[in-house]
């Protein structure tokens, strides 16, 4: 389900059970698999792949009925790609070309062209920019 008010570009392919909230940016050429919700204030920009399963939050105290006066922004940077089952806590930028390990659980920054792998998610490697 997308509702009203996403952006959702062109050439993408979202996979059945996807949930996409209003204040949502969806690059081109973007592939969510199945089970991938969005909250308001995600933006994915182009080329980026989302695994099935992938867990976003956008309120970092989340409280039932209690909502914040704007929820933190979460960018996912060109090219990046995001393994199955991965959770991302709020306010992130994940740098283009990254890569994030299936059932990692990113709580920082992920620097371009950078693998990180784990709980919490650490930095393993960078990824040839060629590939």
């Amino acid at each position: 389900m997308v509702l009203a008010g996403a952006r959702i570009g062109g050439n993408c392919n979202i996979s059945a059970h996807c949930f996409i909230e209003s204040d949502v940016v969806v690059g081109n050429n973007v592939t969510l698999k199945s089970g991938v919700y969005l909250w308001d204030g995600i933006t994915l920009e182009d080329n980026v792949f989302v695994g099935p399963g992938v867990r976003f939050t956008n309120d970092m105290y989340p409280r039932s009925k209690v909502y914040p006066a704007a929820f933190l922004r979460t960018t996912v940077c060109q090219g990046a790609s995001i393994g199955a089952g991965a959770v991302l806590t709020p306010g992130l930028t994940i740098g283009r070309g990254a890569m994030i390990a299936a059932g990692a659980v990113v709580t920082r920054d992920v620097e371009p062209f950078s693998l990180v792998v784990g709980s919490p998610a650490r930095h393993v490697k960078f990824l040839n920019p060629e590939n």
